[in-house]
C-alpha cells in the first residue's frame, strides 16, 4: 500500500542539521531543476518573487529563504511538514511498528521535491503547487512529466491510496492499467442530512485516519477491502464507482 499525502503550507525550520544533499535518486535531475529556479527566482528582487510565490507582505522572510535552501539545515520530511494533518498523523509519536510501516507506505507531493518520504531529509520551502516557475514553468506540469514511474514502482502490486488535496493531484494521474488500483478518499462532514467538505477538519480526519491504518497494520490491495478496513477500524465510509481517476471513497463524519 503506498499513501499519497499533500504537502503542508507550514514548515518547521531546523536549527541544526548537514545542508542539503542530492543522494542519487531517481528524482534528482527534476529536483535540482526546481530547486535552481526557485532560488533564481529568489534571489532577485523579493518583492516581484513573492508576486510570483502569491506571497503578502509579511512572508518575504520566505522568499529569502528559498534563496538559501541549499545551504539550510535538513531534517527528515516527518519533522519539517507541520500543520492540521501531520499534527493529528503524528508519525513522530507512533510505535516502532506503526513507524515502520509510516517510513514504507507514506510519501509526500511536494513541490520541490516531487515525491518523499518521511525519513528523507529536506530543507524546508515555500513553494505551493499552482505557482509558474520562470525557467521550468508550471511545477505541477513539471512533476507530472517525472512522478509516473516512481509512483509506480513504489506501489508494486499494492493499493494507492491518495489522499491528496485537488491542486496536487495534479501532480500525477494514474495510467489506465494503475486505476483500478487507486482509492481517492474525500471527508465530508454530515450536519442535518447534508454534506459539506470543511478544510481544517477534513485535514485532521485525513491523519487521524492514516494514524489508524499504521497503527492498524493490516494491508488492502483493492478500494472495495481498503473500505472493508476503515468499516473495521469504525470509520463510515461509502465507495463510489471507479473512474479514470481511481475509485472514490467518501469518508463521512458527523461529528467535529
Amino acid at each position: 500500500m503506498l499513501i499519497l499525502l499533500p504537502p503542508s503550507e507550514g514548515k518547521a525550520h531546523p536549527r541544526r542539521g548537514r545542508p542539503l544533499s542530492l543522494g542519487g535518486g531517481p528524482l534528482d535531475e527534476a529536483r535540482r531543476l526546481a530547486l535552481d529556479a526557485l532560488v533564481d527566482l529568489c534571489r532577485g528582487p523579493g518583492p516581484a518573487a513573492a508576486r510570483v510565490l502569491g506571497l503578502g507582505a509579511g512572508q518575504v522572510d520566505d522568499v529569502g529563504r528559498n534563496a538559501r535552501i541549499w545551504s539550510l539545515p535538513t531534517a527528515p520530511a516527518e519533522r519539517i511538514y507541520t500543520g492540521v494533518l501531520y499534527d493529528a498523523l503524528g508519525l513522530t509519536t507512533l510505535t516502532a511498528s506503526a513507524h515502520r510501516r509510516a517510513l514504507a507506505r507514506l510519501a509526500t507531493v511536494s513541490s520541490v521535491y516531487g515525491l518523499v518520504g518521511p525519513g528523507e531529509r529536506i530543507a524546508p520551502y515555500r513553494l505551493a503547487g499552482d505557482v509558474t516557475l520562470p525557467g521550468l514553468g508550471g511545477v505541477a506540469a513539471h512533476w507530472r512529466r517525472h512522478l509516473g514511474p516512481l509512483v509506480r514502482d513504489r506501489a508494486g502490486r499494492g493499493l494507492v491510496v491518495d489522499l491528496r488535496s485537488t491542486t496536487y493531484a495534479a501532480f500525477w494521474r494514474p495510467a489506465p492499467d494503475l486505476a483500478p488500483r487507486v482509492v481517492t478518499v474525500r471527508v465530508l462532514h454530515e450536519v442535518g442530512g447534508k454534506r459539506q467538505v470543511v478544510s481544517h477538519f477534513n485535514k485532521a480526519t485525513k491523519g487521524r485516519l492514516v494514524r489508524a491504518i499504521l497503527e492498524d497494520g493490516r494491508d488492502a490491495r483493492t478500494p472495495t477491502a481498503f473500505a472493508g478496513l476503515l468499516s473495521d477500524l469504525g470509520w463510515h465510509v461509502e465507495l463510489g464507482t471507479a473512474g479514470r481517476s481511481g475509485t472514490p471513497l467518501d469518508v463521512v463524519v458527523r461529528e467535529l
